[in-house]
């Protein structure tokens, strides 16, 4: 007779590993089903190998810093916070430190140290783990789970956390989109968040690989008279544009839509415009004798002395002692709004995470059960929920996945 699971969970990711090992721990039959051939295959990978796996803030902050669907995850996280999560890998074993930005990363910096513990945790729990990949889902009682590789998986709840389609080749190719679809759920077309940002203006190639600190980025859009997004931090120049983290936060608030958006960066947030002509007036007068941009480099980045003086339009060969004041107007005036064109995201491929996904007005908050097919259940970055870079997807991912689990449990048997 074949094997019905009390629940088969899809994606062995960060939700699919908590909510699976939470199941097993509750003493039930799960099934995790991963089309790789080894789960965490993208948790490996994250905070640059070193899993930035939580924000240790409450979560009314942590709320501030998601800025897409924040209500809904109210309950998720007020039932699995921040700090539930820290205590849980360390009674995991996985001594854990808190960085700059209550960034919280695991004292190793290896992010395969947080991997090899849920996944011992979910096998001593009784997990079954198995490779494949679902091709459909089938609601019914049970569930029906087919196979590409052929064969079904019969279970009586699905949890599915396959992820969205960022890093697609670590298996997140927007699966569980389909299966949303196939169980009657809306999905807000997904799209890359957490992206770098391509610009119209060439000079940024002349200065790829320039990290900028302790800068101010604002973007505006076309028509509208306040600002999307303004914040002090970092970023980086490349080839194609700006990434960093600043740029990838100001992302979660931009369409991809060129032309539509202005960078500003004020290279000088700490001084106000009369501050810093004063600035470069004590500089001018150590380099009077000097051309203008072999007179920038205590106040700039080398990599960019170049672009910025063609921005000013003043000739770089022209004697400091020479600038008249409305020259130096504009010196100012630049460094204080370094201006760039947005022509588009980046692919989403390169997003950090997906924007869009399942709609949450068709899941319930509390248990993240659909309320469409009820027995099916919504995790991860497959909602259409994100936040910031800074920990905050995976504590939604780890608190969404608490919340369907503990629900599963909570039910007849």
């Amino acid at each position: 007779m074949e094997r019905v699971y009390s629940a088969a969970v899809i994606g062995g990711g960060p939700a699919g590993l908590m909510a699976a090992g939470l199941l097993g721990q509750g003493g039930l039959p799960v099934l995790l089903l991963e089309k790789n051939d080894q789960p965490g295959k993208k948790l490996r990978i994250t905070g640059k190998g070193r899993c930035n796996l939580t924000n240790n803030c409450e979560v009314e902050d942590f709320l501030r810093n998601v800025p897409r669907n924040p209500r809904f995850l109210y309950s998720a996280l007020y039932g699995f916070t921040p700090q539930d999560t820290m205590a849980f890998f360390e009674g995991l074993g996985v001594p854990l430190k808190t960085e700059r930005g209550n960034r919280v990363f695991p004292q190793s910096d290896r992010a395969g140290d947080v991997v090899d513990a849920l996944t011992n945790w979910c096998r001593a729990q009784g997990v079954e783990f198995r490779q494949g990949e679902v091709e459909t889902v089938t609601p019914g009682a049970p569930f029906s789970l087919s196979l590409k590789e052929g064969g079904a998986i019969s279970a009586h709840r699905v949890v599915v956390a396959t992820g969205g389609l960022s890093y697609p080749q670590t298996g997140s190719t927007g699966d569980g989109y389909r299966f949303a679809r196939q169980l009657g759920h809306t999905v807000t077309p997904p799209g890359p968040s957490l992206v770098p940002l391509r610009c119209g203006e060439q000079w940024c190639k002349n200065c790829q690989g320039l990290s900028l600190k302790n800068v101010t980025l604002t973007v505006e859009e076309v028509g509208k008279k306040r600002p999307v997004f303004s914040e002090l931090g970092e970023m980086l120049f490349t080839h194609f544009g700006v990434s960093g983290p600043l740029v990838l936060s100001a992302s979660c608030h931009m369409e991809d839509a060129p032309g539509r958006y202005r960078l500003h960066i004020d290279l000088k947030p700490g001084l106000t415009h009369e501050a810093l002509d004063r600035r470069l007036l004590r500089d001018f007068e150590e380099y009077r004798n000097k051309n203008l941009q072999n007179a920038l480099g205590k106040l700039l980045p080398q990599k960019l002395i170049g672009s910025y003086v063609a921005l000013t339009g003043i000739p770089g060969e022209k004697k400091v002692n020479q600038l008249t004041q409305a020259e130096r107007g504009e010196m100012v005036r630049v460094m204080k709004d370094l201006p760039l064109t947005v022509s588009g995201f980046r692919p989403a491929a390169e997003g950090i995470i997906t924007r869009g996904g399942v709609s949450v007005r068709e899941v319930d908050p509390g248990s993240c059960q659909s309320r469409r097919c009820p027995g099916a259940y919504f995790v991860g970055e497959v909602l259409d929920v994100d936040g910031y870079t800074g920990g905050f997807n995976l504590q939604i991912a780890f608190s969404t996945a608490v919340a369907a689990a503990r629900d599963i449990l909570a039910q007849p048997r």
